[in-house]
């Protein structure tokens, strides 16, 4: 479930309520940026942009090999 524009104030203002008071902004930065990320992952799954761990390690071999050889 990606966060639209519409929403994103909420998400951010209900982010920004999770926090202490005394919070620095590079925190705030943080924490938007997690919750945008997890945002972002959802939308990929509802959307079956995933691989599973098997897909992913055969990739990586492949190109592990790729570049060794």
């Amino acid at each position: 479930m990606q966060t639209t524009t519409s929403n994103a104030k909420n998400a951010a203002t209900l982010v920004l309520q999770g926090l202490p008071d005394d919070v620095t902004w590079e925190q705030l930065q943080y924490h938007l940026y997690v919750r945008q990320q997890i945002d972002l992952g959802l939308a990929d799954s509802d959307a079956g942009r995933l691989l599973e761990t098997p897909d992913v390690r055969e990739r990586l071999t492949a190109a592990q090999a790729k570049h060794t050889a």
